[in-house]
């Protein structure tokens, strides 16, 4: 783990340290806030969510573990994890999760049982949304709704600073709305969902699918713009998916602001082409919603986080 500033002791013994951690499908990030919440850590290392629930679930406990070590003595924490996906708020088990070895997991209760103290766990785009409302991008507008385009595809909608959870603890999670009846099949049982068009791991399945060989998302986007053909047919397939997707979304919730975050959030042709195919889509023939990029990086989640842990 590396410190990004050194701690220190906080003045009012009453306020609790936050840890915060963002579980992502590919790394896992820690955040430690001081009571004034200034940022004493911010780390990251891979995820093992591939090798199954086991390692995932063990990785979490030492990562929790090392970061709290930095709590000095005797001062109250809390910790907040955020998760790609959201818990059943009768039974307590993992759903709707990206990372399928989640799925069914009473991972709060794992935890919390590993770790001997309370564990607040909430959705990763409730998360960001979150975050990017109080110190990003976000700031000053009412409602907003939060976009996480990584591995996966995720949505939270904040109003007036809180985060709208619904009775089942989905609203805003787009990601799993069917566009395409015809589409590639999604984990969700569902066909041509949202996740499936663009998030990187469905850009990524459609590639192989149609052109018969394997690049990364990041790879697709460089060689769009450098002219290659499939490249350049699967990346305007992506930007025109999310113009539907996202102007769809618009044209019912009608925000006062959309923040895009996640690893993909970082293609600038999503704020000039897709915002363009976004007006296209949307209901409205003047659309003045902004979209706007991420203010706290493109994991903004894990401060969200943070701010959702529970204290013992």
């Amino acid at each position: 783990m590396r410190l990004v500033q050194a701690p220190f002791l906080m003045s009012d013994p009453a306020s609790p340290y936050r840890l915060g951690i963002d579980l992502g499908g590919t790394k896992i990030e820690a955040l430690l806030l001081a009571p004034d919440e200034a940022v004493l850590l911010r780390s990251r290392i891979p995820s093992p969510a591939a090798e199954g629930y086991a390692p995932l679930l063990a990785s979490l406990h030492r990562f929790i573990t090392e970061t709290a070590s930095l709590v000095p003595a005797g001062c109250p924490y809390s910790v907040g994890v955020g998760i790609p996906g959201s818990l059943d708020p009768v039974t307590g088990l993992v759903r709707n999760a990206n990372s399928t070895c989640l799925i069914g997991r009473p991972l709060q209760n794992d935890l919390e049982r590993l770790l001997g103290r309370r564990v607040g766990i909430r959705n990763d785009a409730d998360c960001f949304v979150l975050a990017e409302y109080r110190q990003g991008a976000g700031q000053g507008y009412g409602l907003v709704f939060g976009v996480i385009m990584g591995t996966g595809c995720g949505g939270g909608l904040c109003i007036d600073g809180v985060v709208r959870e619904g009775a089942h603890r989905i609203a805003g999670e787009w990601g799993h709305f069917p566009v395409d009846p015809l589409g590639a099949p999604c984990y969700c049982g569902n066909r041509g969902c949202v996740e499936t068009k663009i998030s990187g791991s469905g850009v990524e399945k459609a590639f192989v699918a149609r052109y018969g060989r394997k690049l990364t998302m990041m790879e697709i986007v460089a060689g769009a713009r450098d002219g290659a053909r499939e490249c350049r047919e699967s990346f305007d397939r992506f930007l025109d998916d999310f113009g539907r997707c996202l102007g769809g979304l618009i044209s019912i919730l009608d925000p006062d602001a959309v923040i895009l975050g996640g690893g993909l959030s970082a293609i600038d042709e999503l704020y000039t082409i897709g915002v363009q195919r976004v007006r296209q889509y949307a209901f409205h023939d003047d659309l003045r919603t902004p979209i706007l990029k991420n203010r706290l990086g493109d994991s903004a989640g894990v401060f969200g986080a943070a701010w959702s842990g529970v204290a013992p």
